[in-house]
């Protein structure tokens, strides 16, 4: 089953990756994924690795300890579309669309924790999903926003 999960969740990723990728300005979701993909991955692996928390099916699983499909793909489209539907948002509306989009993701890998193989927590819980997930996807996209306002005096 965990598999059928993981082959959807690819299929999905790519999917939304396209997708998100079809209105300019493409540079900056493109930055923004790649941002995003180097941010997770250096906290997954930091909490993989420290043993708070593990992932017993996943794709690569000889190579990678950390969960590739969420860290490089998923995670990263997730904040292009956070982005985008942020773009024209005052600092309020940001933060309560940044709060729903981890609500979601947090709920989703807390149900994948409970009734899955694809996550186990050890000293890890869904409060730090939540509070690390806001806290990156607010620094990437304050990022952004500083990038784009200094390009504009080049």
């Amino acid at each position: 089953m965990e598999r059928i999960i993981l082959w959807s969740l690819l299929i999905i990723g790519i999917t939304l990756l396209f997708s998100s990728l079809r209105k300019p300005p493409i540079k900056n979701w493109i930055l923004i994924f790649s941002v995003a993909s180097c941010f997770s991955t250096f906290f997954g692996v930091l909490v993989v690795e420290e043993k708070m928390l593990e992932y017993p099916v996943r794709f690569l699983s000889n190579y990678f300890s950390s969960s590739l499909l969420y860290e490089n793909l998923l995670f990263p489209v997730v904040c292009i579309y956070f982005y985008q539907t942020t773009y024209h948002s005052r600092y309020l509306n940001i933060v309560l669309q940044c709060i729903l989009y981890t609500t979601v993701l947090t709920i989703i890998e807390f149900f994948f924790e409970r009734y899955t193989e694809l996550i186990k927590y050890h000293t890890w819980t869904w409060i730090y999903t939540f509070i690390s997930t806001f806290l990156l996807m607010m620094f990437i996209r304050f990022l952004m926003q500083l990038i784009n306002r200094n390009e504009r005096y080049i």
